[in-house]
Parts: C-alpha cells; structure tokens; sequence
C-alpha cells in the first residue's frame, strides 16, 4: 500500500510515523523548507509522554518524485488545499483516494448526499469549483480529526493528546478502500473508525469550530473563557443553534446535545484555538471552511443565521486589515456555485 502524505505538519506528520512502522506500507510525505530539510537528514520524529520515535521516508516538495499512490491523505488547511489541487495529479491513477483531513466543511460536501441539493458546490471551500475539477469527488474519503499535535521544532512532532481519525464514504458506504486504511491505520496506533454518516461528525466537531474559533480570536480570549462567561457563551449558543438548523435540513444528526458540546469545551481548559494560534503567529486565519461555508450553506437551504453573519463579517475584517485573509479571493458575499 503506498500512501502520501501531502502536508506533513502537525497533523500529517503524526500520522506519517504511525503509518510507516505499518508492514507492507510504503509512506511518502509532501513538505517544505526547513521541516522538509530536517525530514531528509535526521528522519521524522514523533514525540509524546514516555516515547520518542523516528522514521525514515522519502520527503519531497514535489509530487512528481513520488509518482501515483493508493492513497493521498491531505493534512494541509482548507485554504492551502485549495491551491495545490492541481499539483496533486502525478500522485493519481484510476482508483487512488484522496483522504481529506481538513477542518470545516469539507468541498466534496454535496457530492452523493441525495436529495434537491445533490452535487451542489461550496464556494467558500472550493472557488471555481477547482477541487471538485482537478481531483473529482468520487476520489474523497472524509476524515475527522481530533487530535492536538505541533511542530516543535523542524522535523519533530509533540503529540498533546488524541488518537482518534474518523473516516467515511460520502454515499455512507463502508467500503473496502475505506476498511483497507482504517486497518492500517490501527495498526499504526491510531483509531480509525469507519463511520456510515460521516457528514454528521463533520458536524459536531464544526459545531464548536465555527464559534469558538472565531470568537477567541476577536477577544483573545481561551477556550475556557469563551465557553464559560456569560456574553460569549450566548453567542456561541446562538450560532450553534443556527448550524443545528441548517445540519438538520441536510440530514444531519448530532449525537451530544449543545450544553455538553458547549461545556466539553469548557473542560479542555486554557487552550487556545487554532484561530488564535494562528493569529498570534501572523498566519492566515482558517476563515471560510469554518464561517463562511456555513452562512453559504445556510442560504442554501433557507435558514437565516444573523449571528453567524455578525461574527464573520467581523473576523473577516480582524484578519483583512492584519493581511492574514486566505490568497483566494474574499467570498463573504459571493453565491454558490449550482452544479454544472
């Protein structure tokens, strides 16, 4: 089995050291600069409580090295993704699956979810329609991803907590291509469990994504301020209210309640968000898989979101005027593209 890790940060490198102890599996990963470099020279390393370990793979900035794969697993932010689509072809033959590991609303979204809104495209995730065009949807496995890793310094991985990476078909089907990597990626110490729905886990973790991200960053604020005073938890309950809605048009379900959503939360303590991470370090702020294809999708199916609106329109004008808004152009107002 070969499989590609394309984007091996935080994320893409945990699961890469996972993946290459896995017998019969041969693991290429797409990185850059100075990580690219220590991966080359010293191996990729994996740091967490009690174990340290390295693995050796082929690193490279350019996919053409590496030639067609059984599997690219997409570690990369919804925005960068987005811009190295068409990069990602020498990687493809017929049947190669692209696992896309993204936060928010994935671009495959609409793609054999049935119904009136069957093969619809997201704007906010894939303009021009351009994931949809150069990798095709029936290439997609969706994946959730909870776990908290960071580069602690070029080439080496801490891993904070988590094991988990949901996968799952679009059609809900539990296919083989499916069954083949969840088994090696259990092998490879992580859980993998194949989901029959699994637009309704891209939910619940996008339910808290959507407003804690966006709110931390406007207040500067930790998760556990953010969940537990008074101003912003309303706020985050009345745009989690307004997902609910517009989950609940698509057939989508939520497992948990939003109280115990709202204080899990609550619970994980002085953490700060990506969306705060990211605006702390002066990177572009992950926007429009999170908020924007939300609203988007709200207007979709007919459910207002005002508050949703509210907070967009301000984050989005936070990371405008810090020059920290994705390189594609600004979507706020922009329609959704029907399917052609």
């Amino acid at each position: 089995m070969k499989i590609c890790i394309f984007g091996a940060g935080a994320i893409g490198g945990y699961l890469a050291v996972g993946l290459a102890r896995v017998e019969g599996v041969t693991v290429s990963v797409i990185a850059r600069g100075a990580h690219l470099e220590a991966i080359r020279n010293r191996g990729l390393r994996l740091d967490r409580v009690g174990r340290c370990d390295t693995v050796s793979v082929h690193a490279t900035e350019d996919p053409g090295e590496i030639g067609p794969q059984d599997y690219v697993i997409v570690c990369l932010k919804a925005h960068q993704a987005w811009d190295v689509a068409d990069r990602m072809k020498p990687l493809f033959h017929d049947d190669t699956a692209v696992v896309t590991c993204q936060n928010g609303v994935p671009w495959w979204y609409f793609h054999a979810l049935g119904g009136p809104f069957e093969g619809r495209r997201i704007q906010a995730v894939d303009p021009e329609g351009r994931q949809w065009r150069e990798i095709g949807p029936e290439r997609a496995i969706g994946c959730v991803v909870y776990p908290a890793t960071e580069i602690s310094e070029p080439g080496v991985i801490r891993h904070v907590y988590g094991d988990k990476f949901a996968l799952g078909e679009p059609d809900g089907n539990l296919s083989e291509r499916c069954l083949r990597l969840s088994k090696a990626m259990e092998a490879g110490g992580l859980r993998a469990p194949v989901l029959a729905d699994i637009r309704s886990e891209i939910w619940l973790k996008l339910w808290g994504n959507l407003c804690f991200n966006p709110i931390s960053a406007l207040t500067r604020a930790t998760l556990d301020r953010v969940a537990t005073e008074s101003a912003t938890r309303q706020l985050a309950q009345a745009m989690m209210t307004e997902a609910e809605a517009i989950a609940t048009r698509l057939g989508a379900t939520f497992r948990v309640d939003m109280e115990r959503r709202i204080n899990g939360a609550a619970g994980v303590g002085p953490h700060r968000t990506s969306m705060l991470q990211d605006l702390e370090r002066g990177r572009t702020l992950e926007i429009d898989a999170l908020v924007t294809a939300v609203r988007e999708m709200g207007k979709i199916v007919e459910v207002e979101t005002p508050a949703t609106d509210i907070v967009l329109g301000l984050v989005c004008q936070l990371a405008a005027v810090k020059g920290l808004y994705p390189a594609f152009p600004d979507l706020a107002s922009s329609p959704p593209i029907d399917a052609g």
